[in-house]
Protein backbone atom coordinates (compact mmCIF):
# COMPACT_ATOMS: atom_id res chain seq x y z
CA UNK A 1 0.00 0.00 0.00
CA UNK A 2 1.27 3.46 -0.90
CA UNK A 3 1.76 6.06 1.84
CA UNK A 4 -0.88 8.78 1.85
CA UNK A 5 -0.74 12.44 2.83
CA UNK A 6 -4.46 12.52 3.52
CA UNK A 7 -7.30 10.08 2.98
CA UNK A 8 -7.67 10.83 -0.74
CA UNK A 9 -4.16 11.69 -1.99
CA UNK A 10 -1.54 9.02 -2.63
CA UNK A 11 2.12 9.97 -2.97
CA UNK A 12 3.03 9.69 -6.62
CA UNK A 13 6.33 8.38 -7.92
CA UNK A 14 8.67 10.77 -9.72
CA UNK A 15 7.74 9.09 -12.98
CA UNK A 16 4.02 9.57 -12.35
CA UNK A 17 4.46 13.22 -11.31
CA UNK A 18 6.55 14.07 -14.36
CA UNK A 19 4.15 12.25 -16.64
CA UNK A 20 1.33 14.42 -15.30
CA UNK A 21 3.44 17.56 -15.80
CA UNK A 22 4.31 16.77 -19.43
CA UNK A 23 2.33 18.66 -22.04
CA UNK A 24 2.38 19.85 -25.63
CA UNK A 25 3.42 23.49 -25.71
CA UNK A 26 3.56 25.84 -28.70
CA UNK A 27 7.10 26.93 -29.53
CA UNK A 28 5.99 30.55 -29.17
CA UNK A 29 5.58 29.91 -25.44
CA UNK A 30 9.01 28.27 -25.15
CA UNK A 31 11.02 30.93 -27.00
CA UNK A 32 11.85 32.98 -23.92
CA UNK A 33 13.18 29.86 -22.21
CA UNK A 34 15.30 29.11 -25.26
CA UNK A 35 16.68 32.66 -25.07
CA UNK A 36 17.75 31.89 -21.47
CA UNK A 37 19.58 28.77 -22.69
CA UNK A 38 17.57 26.25 -20.68
CA UNK A 39 15.86 24.25 -23.44
CA UNK A 40 17.24 20.75 -23.95
CA UNK A 41 16.19 18.55 -26.88
CA UNK A 42 15.45 14.88 -26.22
CA UNK A 43 15.89 12.53 -29.18
CA UNK A 44 12.69 11.02 -30.49
CA UNK A 45 14.02 7.51 -29.83
CA UNK A 46 14.09 8.19 -26.06
CA UNK A 47 11.15 8.42 -23.71
CA UNK A 48 10.79 12.05 -22.60
CA UNK A 49 9.54 11.17 -19.12
CA UNK A 50 12.31 8.62 -18.56
CA UNK A 51 14.92 11.25 -19.44
CA UNK A 52 13.24 13.71 -17.07
CA UNK A 53 13.30 11.11 -14.28
CA UNK A 54 17.04 10.53 -14.89
CA UNK A 55 17.67 14.27 -14.59
CA UNK A 56 15.58 14.63 -11.42
CA UNK A 57 17.11 11.52 -9.83
CA UNK A 58 20.61 12.80 -10.75
CA UNK A 59 21.55 9.73 -12.78
CA UNK A 60 24.61 11.59 -14.04
CA UNK A 61 26.24 8.66 -15.86
CA UNK A 62 23.09 7.99 -17.88
CA UNK A 63 22.52 11.67 -18.64
CA UNK A 64 26.17 12.10 -19.71
CA UNK A 65 25.87 9.04 -21.96
CA UNK A 66 22.83 10.52 -23.71
CA UNK A 67 24.63 13.85 -24.11
CA UNK A 68 27.70 12.07 -25.50
CA UNK A 69 25.53 10.18 -27.98
CA UNK A 70 23.74 13.37 -29.06
CA UNK A 71 20.44 12.04 -27.75
CA UNK A 72 20.14 14.89 -25.24
CA UNK A 73 21.44 18.32 -26.25
CA UNK A 74 20.83 22.01 -25.95
CA UNK A 75 18.44 23.46 -28.49
CA UNK A 76 20.25 25.31 -31.27
CA UNK A 77 19.43 28.40 -33.30
CA UNK A 78 18.62 26.03 -36.18
CA UNK A 79 16.10 24.16 -34.01
CA UNK A 80 14.54 27.43 -32.86
CA UNK A 81 14.20 28.73 -36.41
CA UNK A 82 12.64 25.48 -37.66
CA UNK A 83 10.17 25.39 -34.78
CA UNK A 84 9.32 29.06 -35.24
CA UNK A 85 8.79 28.75 -39.00
CA UNK A 86 6.81 25.53 -38.60
CA UNK A 87 4.73 26.93 -35.73
CA UNK A 88 5.73 23.78 -33.88
CA UNK A 89 4.13 22.39 -30.78
CA UNK A 90 6.51 20.29 -28.71
CA UNK A 91 6.17 17.88 -25.83
CA UNK A 92 7.80 19.53 -22.83
CA UNK A 93 8.49 18.97 -19.15
CA UNK A 94 10.33 21.22 -16.73
CA UNK A 95 13.08 19.64 -14.63
CA UNK A 96 15.01 22.49 -13.06
CA UNK A 97 17.11 24.05 -14.32
CA UNK A 98 16.09 22.65 -17.71
CA UNK A 99 13.03 22.41 -19.88
CA UNK A 100 13.18 19.17 -21.84
CA UNK A 101 11.46 19.20 -25.21
CA UNK A 102 10.75 16.56 -27.78
CA UNK A 103 9.15 16.66 -31.17
CA UNK A 104 6.30 14.27 -31.74
CA UNK A 105 7.62 10.87 -32.71
CA UNK A 106 7.55 10.11 -36.42
CA UNK A 107 4.88 7.70 -37.53
CA UNK A 108 6.42 5.36 -40.08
Amino acid sequence: MLPVTDESEEILSTNEKLNLETARIPWAELQRLYARGVVMVVSENLDLVSVAVAVVDDLADQVKAWVGQGKLRRATDKDALEWYEGEASLWAVAVAPWVLVQQEKSRD
